[in-house]
C-alpha cells in the first residue's frame, strides 16, 4: 500500500512528460480498472485452490517486476504510451490477486484467538496512514529528484519486500483443499461463488454498501475537491483536503481499535452510516474552502469504523473454501464501481455544473444511508455467520 501511494503521485506526472498526452494517464487507468477487474473474478478461483500464502508472495514479485521495468524500459527503448498501458496491465495481474489472498488469509492467521475486530481495526489503521503518508512521499520524492522512473525502483523494493515479509507466514496457514485446475472446474467455481454472493443476503447487502461506499469516496476524490478548489483558485488546498480525509481515516480507525471491545458493532455502524452522511452534506453544499477541509477529515473519521465492521461481518460471513471467489467478485466491484460514479457526476458538473453534482451526490448519499439504516439485514452484525 505504500509503494502504490508513492506511485499514486509519480505515475500521472511520468505519463504525462514522456507521453505529453494529458489523456494518456486516464486511459492508462481505465484499461487497467477493466483488467484489475476480470483479474479479481477470475483471481479469487486462483485463490481457493492454491496455497494462499504463496499467492501473496508471487502477486508482488509480479508488481514489483512490472513496476522496476519501468526505469529498465525507460534507459533503453524508451517509455511510450503502448509500454506503460503493458506495465500497468502487468501490475494489475499482480496488485489484485495478492490483496485478495491477503484478506483471505486474515481468518485462519487469527483463528480462535477472538481478535478478528481489533486485527482489522489495525489493519484499516494501516491503511489510513499509507493513504496519508504515501503520496506524500511521492511528492517529496518527485521535489528532490524531479519527474523520472528511477523513484519507481522504491516503489519496487516496498513490493519485494511485502512478498518477503509474507515469507514469515506459514505455509500451512494458506493451505486450502486443492483441486485440479480445468475449464468446467473454474466455472463451477465462478458459479458456485456467485450464487453464493447473490443468495446470501447480509453479504450481498454489504457488497453493495461497500462498492457504493468506495465510489462516492472516489467522486470526492477526483471530482468534486480538485473541481471546488480550482474554482475559488486555491488548488493548493485539493491535496490538503485530501490528507484531511486520510488523518481522519487515521483517527477513525484508531478510536474503533480502542472501542471494539466495549462498543457494539451496531453502535459503530450506526456511528459510521450517519456520521458520512452528514459528512457528505456537508461537502457536496460547496460552502467553503475550510468547511470543506473540516468536512473531508469527518468523513474519514466515519468512514474507518465503518468499513472496518463491515470488512470484519464480510469475513465471518464467507465460508473459507469460499473466500478467494467472493472476495475475489467483491474486489472487482470496488475497482469499477468508482470508476463509472467518477465518469457519472463529472458528466452532470459539465453539463450542469459543480453544485448541481455536489446537490447530486448529497441526495444519493443520504438515499443509500437511510436505507441501510432501515434495513432488517443489516441490523444484527454481531454474529454474521
Amino acid at each position: 500500500m505504500l509503494g502504490n501511494g508513492v506511485a499514486s503521485a509519480i505515475l500521472p506526472l511520468l505519463v504525462l512528460a514522456r507521453t505529453g498526452d494529458v489523456l494518456a494517464a486516464g486511459l492508462i487507468a481505465s484499461v487497467t480498472t477493466a483488467v484489475a477487474a476480470v483479474v479479481g473474478v477470475l483471481g479469487g478461483v486462483v485463490i481457493d485452490r492454491f496455497n494462499r500464502r504463496n499467492v501473496s508472495i508471487v502477486s508482488d514479485i509480479i508488481s514489483a517486476a512490472a513496476i522496476a521495468a519501468l526505469p529498465l524500459i525507460d534507459a533503453t527503448l524508451g517509455l511510450n504510451l503502448r509500454w506503460f498501458l503493458v506495465l500497468a496491465i502487468l501490475s494489475a495481474l499482480g496488485d489484485v490477486p495478492g490483496m485478495t489472498a491477503r484478506e483471505a488469509l486474515l481468518p485462519k492467521l487469527v483463528a480462535g484467538s477472538g481478535k478478528l475486530d481489533r486485527m482489522v481495526a489495525i489493519r484499516e489503521s494501516l491503511a489510513a496512514l499509507m493513504l496519508l503518508v504515501g503520496p506524500g512521499l511521492g511528492g517529496v520524492i518527485v521535489w528532490i529528484f524531479d519527474v523520472g522512473s528511477v523513484p519507481f525502483l522504491l516503489t519496487a523494493l516496498t513490493s519485494l519486500t511485502a512478498a518477503l515479509v509474507t515469507f514469515g507466514i506459514g505455509v500451512e496457514t494458506g493451505k486450502v483443499n486443492r483441486k485440479p485446475l480445468t475449464v468446467t472446474g473454474v466455472v463451477a467455481d465462478l458459479l458456485s461463488g456467485g450464487r453464493f454472493l447473490l443468495g446470501h443476503r447480509l453479504v450481498f447487502s454489504i457488497t453493495v454498501l461497500s462498492c457504493f461506499y468506495a465510489a462516492v469516496i472516489v467522486v470526492l476524490q477526483t471530482v468534486l475537491v480538485p473541481a471546488y478548489f480550482l474554482e475559488e483558485a486555491m488548488p493548493h488546498l485539493s491535496g490538503v483536503t485530501l490528507s484531511g480525509f486520510a488523518l481522519g481515516g487515521l483517527i477513525g480507525a484508531g478510536v474503533y481499535a480502542l472501542g471494539v471491545d466495549q462498543v457494539s458493532r451496531r453502535a459503530f455502524f450506526l456511528f459510521g452510516i450517519t456520521g458520512f452522511s452528514i459528512g457528505f452534506a456537508v461537502i457536496g453544499g460547496l460552502f467553503s474552502p475550510w468547511i470543506m477541509l473540516a468536512a473531508a477529515v469527518f468523513i474519514g473519521i466515519t468512514n474507518a469504523p465503518l468499513g472496518a465492521v463491515l470488512g470484519t461481518v464480510m469475513i465471518e460471513a464467507i465460508p473459507d473454501e469460499l473466500r478467494g471467489r467472493v472476495m475475489g467478485t467483491q474486489n472487482a466491484c470496488m475497482l469499477t464501481m468508482p470508476s463509472l460514479a467518477a465518469m457519472t457526476f463529472a458528466g452532470v458538473a459539465n453539463a450542469q455544473g459543480l453544485a448541481w453534482a455536489g446537490v447530486a451526490l448529497i441526495v444519493v448519499v443520504v438515499v443509500v444511508g437511510v436505507l441501510a439504516l432501515a434495513s432488517s439485514t443489516l441490523r444484527t452484525l454481531e454474529i454474521a455467520a
